[in-house]
């Protein structure tokens, strides 16, 4: 057993070792501003409203020469409708970018999922020529921000590419909310997303923040296509990548936070809904990444020190890397043993059909 671990964690450390490199990487030259297209920033929204007093002023100060702001209020039962409100009067009294709301009632249709739905919507109403999708936790950073993503997305390698972005993770829950940066640099190696065309399934998007150009989303209408999938942006970047779009992945600490949940309880809550879809959504293959998981991280240092050394170096590195503080990678064993009751809970939940997010059950 050590010596399968021990080539297990090697495998780990090459595929972060590689992605690090991969968005290290420099970019051509910026755009000029003045060059940049008409963008469209779509936001879903079901109860945001203390997200969205965090995220609309940082949008409505953005410096980007033009662009718009299409928020779907999602039959919100909170104050997310006065927010929106107060949002647009303050707008028009100081002029600059358009923010435009568009409201549901009850339920989304039949097979549809509220977010896919939402932003659908939301897609249908813009006039953009590129479509930033963006969750309703983000804040952008500075009045460059949205420039600077822009500027990312038109140097992108090639034409048609979609551009999914590594924010910076803040907020509450960051035991748990580090291992979502963990896994997203240890468990997909970025680099062979672009040489492995006929491969759809290694290749995904970051449903936080991913920016497409509009001709191409008019074209194959990922959310539609993908609409009763709790983990769109999963498979929406594997839909896309099928249909010749290659999913690129880009740091953008620098322009893009996400706050995702206010309480440890909200974490729980958020990522039992998504743990057991994402570890296969069938027993056996629960079953086997569950193992997986528990004998990577968790009983790994009890066959050799050297192990237990790769365990806290692992989450030490993913954790500096999403700007994570010191504590939180000096208790990795904790994240890594709560991981495990996640995905645990979160399977036996899926399997008794009583997830809810947002007053929503989750099939």
């Amino acid at each position: 057993m050590p010596v399968f671990l021990t080539l297990l964690h090697a495998g780990i450390w090459f595929v972060l070792a590689a992605n690090l490199w991969y968005l290290r990487r420099p970019g051509d030259e910026p755009t000029p501003a003045t060059d940049l297209s008409r963008l469209s920033v779509l936001v879903p929204a079901r109860n945001e409203e203390r997200n969205l007093r965090r995220l609309l002023p940082s949008l409505l100060e953005q410096s980007h020469p033009r662009f718009e702001v299409v928020v779907y209020d999602d039959g919100s039962t909170d104050g997310t409708a006065e927010v929106l409100q107060s949002a647009r009067a303050d707008l028009q009294n100081k002029g600059g970018a358009a923010l435009r709301v568009l409201r549901g009632t009850g339920d989304p249709p039949v097979g549809w999922v509220g977010k896919t739905h939402a932003l659908h919507q939301a897609a249908q109403e813009a006039t953009g020529d590129v479509l930033l999708f963006l969750d309703a936790d983000a804040r952008l950073e500075d009045p460059g921000a949205l420039a600077r993503l822009a500027e990312t997305f038109h140097r992108l390698p090639e034409d048609g590419d979609v551009l999914t972005g590594f924010p910076h993770l803040r907020g509450a829950a960051r035991l748990l909310v580090s291992i979502v940066p963990n896994a997203i640099l240890t468990g997909l190696p970025w680099p062979l997303v672009r040489r492995t065309p006929g491969l759809p399934s290694l290749g995904a998007l970051n449903g936080q923040c991913w920016i497409i150009g509009a001709e191409a989303y008019r074209r194959h209408q990922p959310h539609a296509a993908q609409k009763g999938e709790v983990l769109e942006d999963v498979e929406i970047g594997r839909f896309l990548k099928a249909e010749g779009h290659t999913p690129v992945m880009r740091d953008v600490t620098g322009e893009v936070s996400i706050f995702m949940y206010e309480s440890a309880a909200e974490a729980w809550r958020g990522f039992r809904k998504n743990a057991y879809l994402l570890m296969g959504g069938t027993p056996l293959a629960a079953g086997l990444f569950v193992t997986f998981f528990l004998l990577t991280f968790v009983l790994a240092p009890l066959f050799a020190p050297w192990l237990g050394a790769s365990v806290f170096a692992l989450k030490a590195v993913t954790d500096w890397r999403s700007g994570q503080p010191a504590w939180v990678s000096l208790l990795a064993p904790l994240s890594f043993a709560g991981a495990v009751a996640l995905q645990i809970d979160s399977a036996l939940s899926h399997w008794r059909g009583s997830v809810e997010w947002k007053g929503r059950r989750v099939a």
